[in-house]
């Protein structure tokens, strides 16, 4: 099992908004592959999966903020 989290994508960003979950509970996905969109106040940036596997678990919906470093989804291997 992996943690996939929320990454830190710039000096003094401390949170982002999940704008789109491009994998679903019970997918399958590839290490590096990516699995969410996330919007900061600057940008919007892909996150991509740790490890591959199967999506296990999506801890927030869509249009949630959530801090940087909080774990957002589960991958089983």
């Amino acid at each position: 099992m992996a943690s996939v989290y929320l990454p830190n994508v710039g000096m003094g960003i401390s949170e982002a908004t999940i704008v789109k979950w491009l994998k679903a509970v019970g997918d399958s996905v590839e290490a590096g592959e990516a699995v969410a969109e996330i919007e900061t106040a600057k940008s919007t940036v892909e996150v991509e999966a740790p490890v591959s596997g199967t999506i296990s678990a999506i801890h927030f919906a869509e249009d949630t903020e959530v801090e940087v470093g909080t774990e957002i989804a589960t991958i089983d291997g």
